[in-house]
């Protein structure tokens, strides 16, 4: 791996690490503030609202300047998100704006790899950014919840500035404060990151409008081709599902094992684990040409998230838990690799990935609101899960039968694909 490789992966882990203590501290937040179980569960929504939204600029906002820029900015747009919740602002309109820097990292993020290393890397490289990227999830939770149990908060609320009179007052409040130091790190380190040289795509003039075609023709160029669209598909689910779990973990560990935000956080990290094994291990054992066959895992993984409800002690938690991460990372790596692939070779990097991303996204925001409003709605914890589970079932075995469909029609670029995959294994 080239050394920018390695910055890109540092600057990954710290923005990562504080979008995931953030999270646990926003929903510590609206607790202490007296907010319902709905309100809680909209964080994830409402994070998700500027990646659907925004997702016909950033992705050419990405590709028309350097990519370590764009991380920067978007880690900045961050801290101002944080700024609003310490300063008096909804802490779920304020967690929007933070979403809105996630937005515009994301396509730099993943578009720069495609830029820095050949595609015969770019499974090694998911692999080695998701299991980070879990790592920093790991750790982020733990850290949020850690940030705002007593005895921490207490140590944190004591500090004193002199001559600076500040509104943190609350163990909440505290935490998202020194968040804000973890994300002053990663926008240092978005400063490190090389010029790849690949050359920039202006933006026309008139932006706003003469860009919504072009977004809309990419959407639907990659959903019309046959790997793309399997691919987006599954990634589209997964993170629908993964962009979740981080409050379902919370509100499950609740009701069956009665623990609060600090003890339940680090079962969020105990999911994320799973990933990051599961990660690590596709990146090793699946090369691009047959990233297609880790399809049927993901209706068993629909199975499990269903079956949490079954889950009532912490022995069987963690193994169970682990089990859950571990199918999900094994099934991203290779779908992120090979919609990567297409979506470089059909539109560009930047491009490619924010319609991943506005299809992720607005997965994440469709079954969030849905488990939102189930829970609105008077639906019990557990029923709210079981439901859950069993659209994500329902809906991974529409898009298994829709690959078999697809076997039909042999493509050239699969063709092509087998051939890159028996080329580098000649070169090693």
């Amino acid at each position: 791996m080239k050394r920018g490789f390695y910055t890109i992966m540092a600057a990954q882990f710290f923005s990562s690490l504080a979008d995931n203590a953030l999270f646990v501290a926003a929903v510590e937040l609206l607790r202490a503030g007296g907010a319902t179980g709905w309100q809680q569960a909209a964080l994830v929504p409402m994070f998700a609202l500027f990646y659907v939204v925004l997702a016909p600029w950033v992705g050419a906002f990405a590709d028309s300047r350097p990519k370590g820029w764009v991380m920067f900015i978007s880690n900045a747009i961050k801290v101002v998100g944080c700024a609003l919740m310490l300063f008096g602002g909804h802490p779920l309109l304020a967690y929007a704006i933070v979403g809105l820097g996630a937005a515009a990292y994301s396509p730099a993020k993943y578009g720069i790899l495609t830029e820095l290393l050949p595609p015969s890397q770019l499974v090694k490289a998911n692999g080695w950014i998701e299991g980070l990227t879990i790592a920093s999830i790991i750790l982020g939770v733990v850290l949020g919840g850690q940030l705002v149990s007593p005895r921490v908060a207490h140590w944190l609320l004591g500090i004193d500035f002199p001559l600076i009179d500040t509104p943190i007052d609350t163990p909440p409040e505290a935490a998202i404060a020194s968040i804000v130091f973890i994300y002053v790190v990663a926008a240092a380190i978005n400063l490190l990151i090389p010029k790849t040289g690949v050359k920039m795509r202006r933006l026309p003039r008139r932006a706003m409008w003469l860009l919504l075609p072009d977004f809309w023709r990419c959407n639907r160029r990659l959903w019309h081709d046959r790997l793309g669209q399997i691919a987006l598909a599954t990634t589209t689910l997964f993170w629908g599902v993964s962009g979740n779990m981080r409050y379902i973990v919370l509100a499950w560990a609740a009701v069956a094992l009665g623990y609060g935000t600090t003890q339940a956080a680090g079962l969020v990290g105990v999911v994320a684990l799973g990933t990051a094994v599961g990660a690590v291990a596709a990146s090793v054992r699946v090369r691009l040409d047959g990233a297609l066959k880790v399809l049927p895992l993901g209706i068993l993984m629909g199975v499990l998230v269903a079956a949490m409800v079954l889950v009532r002690h912490l022995g069987i938690a963690v193994p169970f838990l682990v089990l859950l991460g571990a199918l999900g990372g094994y099934i991203v790596v290779p779908m992120n690799a090979l919609l990567q692939h297409r979506g470089h070779n059909l539109m560009g990097a930047g491009r490619s990935i924010a319609v991943q991303n506005f299809n992720e996204q607005a997965a994440i925001l469709g079954l969030g609101a849905f488990y939102s409003a189930a829970t609105g709605a008077g639906l019990p914890a557990f029923g709210a899960i079981t439901l859950f589970g069993a659209v994500v079932v329902v809906m991974m075995a529409l898009i298994c039968r829709w690959h078999r469909h697809n076997q039909g029609h042999h493509t050239a670029e699969l063709e092509r694909l087998l051939e890159l995959a028996r080329s580098d294994r000649l070169h090693r």
